[in-house]
């Protein structure tokens, strides 16, 4: 059984996904790894029309890269190579700095990387993997799909034969609108064709490579009919060869811009990787170091910025295409990096003739798969709250950028925790059957049992809920119409209280006692126990009033009472 291990992170060894090699091991990830580059080929060709860079930057992201995370990297399933997110975070932030696909463009996409691998180092050395635990998978859906939708917006006009120059979702809409009578109709019959049958493909035969197909027929097509000399626009030369090793020159005057950009690769990497290489891990019962996981997402962005391309990360949908081509180690992606280069060496010959329309039509159904429509649905029923949060943020992608969506993303999802911490679940428990498992709404004359009131307070005492804490409580024993002779704090889920908290408290045990109420406290952690030492609240409180279970209260509340019934009954 797995889970994820920081400790053994001191014993660092390479290649730890791919070990130990064994004969029936190579042929199976090699054969996934064939399966993989047939499928991954065509969408990363794609990826980098997301990205805006020349088509043979995402093959070069399916060669170094790869290798660097099967080096490094513990998964034995990650795909880290390019990814629809981190693209279209990298082009939303550089389309206003340099001409899309330029020499200058590609200087900046190439320095993001190394940036982002920067970052990633940095988040290793200061064991800052838990951020990935900030983006929450209900924002992460909203961002995903408005990602979905911009991208797919964005590949329309060039799927329509039509020019867009529009940098902005809503604008691109309207130009599209606003010439409609132009559309290349054989351009958008190819866009047609192709979309169709990839969705085909993918419904009906999913193992089959569909994107592949339709790219390697529209090229052969392309060049057989000579498209281009009927309008139809193509990719056109395709730089050949293994990529060069290179580094950025460019200065810090240009650097200062790409670092907003780079925090957002950033995030949402350590996001989507974490996530992505923990549910296989746990599905496959499988060892995952995330700090060993950090140190291959970084070898992996050193080595796009060094072969010239952009961006990588771990990718969900390649990854499960590993899984369900049977590989079961970073040798599948190893295999597939070595498919790449033989393409780099000796195929890009014919991917001149590739019709920019049919890239196009393949980022459009990557974009359709990034609408996650049955995902709202199932928020929206189960916390509609929630659903229109990650609303929100599809709408924020859509209409603002994607750059400041990533950044609302972090936000609301950090403000939803506040909120449940800031407006937790309150109560007065009542004893049943089963213990004290029924809590009451919190209304004048709610009690316990006549004379004593257990108050739940669902969350840790800071300062922002201490107030709610307080005015409750009092409000409790004022307004109840019986006289309330103990009140008993439910310290179950209070495992810390701050400074502002305690200095709360003290003044809440001062008011309970000028009313003759003694006020107690159950059910309490170590944790909390600490806190209640370190604010000398046990001094306030009393020791003899702190107590580990609550039936002890209870007791301690039925044995104070005694005297007091028995002078009643006489």
């Amino acid at each position: 059984m797995t889970t994820h291990s920081r400790a053994n992170s001191r014993n660092f060894q390479l290649f730890t996904a791919v070990r130990p090699v064994t004969l029936e091991r190579v042929v199976r990830d090699a054969l996934a790894g064939l399966q993989l580059a047939a499928m991954n080929i065509p969408q990363a060709l794609g990826y980098a029309k997301i990205a805006g860079t020349p088509v043979v930057a995402g093959l070069y992201t399916l060669l170094l890269p790869e290798l660097a995370f099967a080096l490094f990297g513990s998964s034995r399933y990650l795909v880290v190579a390019a990814d629809s997110a981190t693209a279209a975070i990298l082009a939303g932030g550089l389309v206003a700095m340099a001409p899309v696909a330029s020499a200058q463009y590609m200087t900046l996409a190439v320095t993001v990387a190394a940036l982002t691998a920067g970052l990633l180092l940095i988040a290793r050395l200061l064991k800052l993997g838990f951020l990935a635990d900030f983006l929450s998978q209900t924002v992460l859906v909203g961002f995903l799909t408005g990602v979905g939708i911009q991208v797919g917006i964005a590949v329309l006009g060039e799927m329509l034969g039509i020019e867009v120059h529009s940098g902005r979702t809503t604008g691109q809409l309207a130009e599209i609108f606003g010439n409609l009578p132009r559309v290349h109709v054989l351009t958008a019959a190819l866009s047609v064709l192709v979309v169709v049958s990839v969705l085909i493909f993918h419904r009906c035969a999913p193992k089959v490579p569909g994107s592949l197909i339709a790219v390697a027929t529209a090229t052969a097509a392309s060049a057989l009919w000579h498209l281009a000399d009927r309008g139809v626009v193509i990719v056109g030369p395709v730089a050949s060869g293994l990529p060069h090793l290179v580094l950025p020159a460019i200065g810090w005057r240009e650097i200062e811009p790409l670092i907003p950009i780079s925090v957002s690769c950033f995030v949402m990497i350590v996001a989507q990787s974490s996530a992505t290489a923990r549910f296989y891990a746990v599905r496959h019962e499988q060892r995952l170091d995330e700090d060993a996981d950090l140190i291959g997402l970084c070898a992996a962005n050193a080595a796009a910025a060094l072969t010239g391309t952009f961006v990588v990360d771990g990718s969900p949908t390649q990854t499960a295409m590993v899984e369900s081509s049977g590989g079961q180690s970073q040798l599948a992606q190893m295999t597939t990096a070595g498919v790449v280069a033989l393409v780099l060496l000796f195929l890009t010959g014919p991917l001149q003739y590739l019709p920019r329309c049919v890239l196009g039509a393949v980022v459009f159904v990557i974009a359709i798969r990034l609408v996650d429509l049955p995902g709202l649905r199932d928020i929206r029923r189960e916390s509609p709250g929630e659903h229109a949060l990650a609303l929100l943020t599809a709408a924020v992608v859509v209409l603002v950028g994607v750059e400041q969506a990533i950044v609302l993303a972090m936000v609301l999802s950090l403000l939803r925790v506040l909120q449940h911490s800031y407006r937790p679940q309150t109560g007065v428990l009542v004893a049943t059957e089963h213990g004290w498992s029924e809590m009451r709404p919190l209304v004048a004359g709610a009690q316990t049992q006549p004379g004593l009131i257990v108050y739940r307070f669902g969350a840790p005492l800071f300062y922002a809920n201490a107030d709610r804490f307080s005015q409750e409580v009092r409000e409790l024993v004022r307004a109840n119409p019986s006289q309330v002779h103990w009140l008993v704090v439910d310290a179950e889920a209070i495992t810390n209280v701050d400074y502002s908290a305690a200095r709360m408290v003290r003044q809440l045990h001062d008011h309970l006692v000028q009313r003759g109420v003694v006020f107690a406290v159950a059910r309490v952690a170590s944790s909390l126990r600490s806190d209640l030492i370190r604010h000398r609240l046990i001094e306030v409180v009393g020791a003899d009033r702190i107590y580990n279970h609550l039936h002890d209260a209870v007791a301690a509340f039925a044995e104070h009472e005694k005297p007091r019934l028995a002078s009643t009954e006489r």
